[in-house]
């Protein structure tokens, strides 16, 4: 009897492993999220997540970087959930067949923060375009991320529309740092430079020094959100129903809600608007 259980040990080996491995698989309830750098930033994920995971059992590994680079890594098959801010993007990327479908989340805006010298005179005004128009016409100093990210494109459709190409100046007025929001302002704190910015990261960075909100309250600063389940079809690994459960949790009473109650120095960062 022992010289046949000997005998079968390798197979018995192998088949335990296979059993170990199927529960490990069973157990691995996670799903990556690529996402960008203004949600994490500000703090909402760590607020957020821990909610989601206690309800389900499912952890979300987020991956933050600029929308366009999360785009590029979910189309690349890097992630089973997108959620990033620059609507006509997200929409080519369902068009394009790499994602399912797309839903908005949440919104909050744009601003143009500055120095107090103010020397393009923009403090208090509500047209963003005009405020962009003077800053290129005084050829005062501006940070931009030049990282193709969320806030990156909104910046470069303000130009776009207000008829101008700072890129001609690049490297003088006009400062691309390549880097994330919090860089960017970090630079343009340094430089005395404007900058363009989402509200939660302005809200929850901490070296502001003497700078100030210049500019708010134009609609063309609106800033939505939206999550979309990348498409198995294309990257048959993704993890659908894992996936798929943390959109419908976001996108319902229990995630809107913890949307709302997020708040830094009583304020809140976010607003929540999905429609299902």
């Amino acid at each position: 009897m022992l010289r046949t259980y000997l005998a079968d040990l390798p197979a018995l080996m192998l088949l335990g492993g296979a059993l170990l491995s199927t529960a490990s698989l069973a157990e691995d309830k996670s799903i990556l999220l690529q996402s960008t750098t203004s949600t994490a930033n500000s703090g909402l994920y760590d607020y957020l997540l821990p909610k989601f995971t206690a309800e389900t059992g499912i952890k979300v590994n987020v991956v933050a970087v600029g929308t366009g680079q999360a785009i590029k890594n979910a189309q690349n098959g890097d992630a089973d959930v997108l959620l990033v801010h620059a609507k006509p993007a997200e929409e080519k990327f369902v068009a394009d067949g790499f994602g399912v479908e797309r839903f908005d989340v949440m919104y909050n805006d744009f601003i143009i923060v500055g120095p107090p010298s103010d020397p393009a005179g923009i403090a208090g005004m509500k047209d963003a375009l005009a405020a962009m128009t003077k800053i290129a016409n005084q050829q005062a100093v501006f940070a931009s991320r030049g990282d193709n990210s969320g806030t990156h494109k909104k910046e470069t459709q303000l130009w776009k529309d207000a008829d101008i190409d700072p890129t001609q100046a690049s490297g003088g007025w006009y400062r691309e740092t390549g880097s994330g929001m919090g860089a960017t302002l970090n630079a343009a704190v340094g430089m005395g430079a404007y900058t363009l910015t989402d509200r939660a990261t302005w809200i929850s960075f901490k070296n502001k020094g003497d700078y100030n909100v210049l500019v708010e309250g134009d609609p063309s600063l609106f800033n939505q959100y939206g999550i979309i389940l990348v498409n198995p079809k294309k990257h048959p690994h993704v993890k659908v129903a894992e996936g798929q459960a943390f959109i419908d949790w976001i996108l319902g009473d229990e995630g809107q809600k913890a949307i709302a109650d997020y708040k830094l120095d009583g304020k809140q960062l976010f607003f929540p608007n999905a429609k299902r």
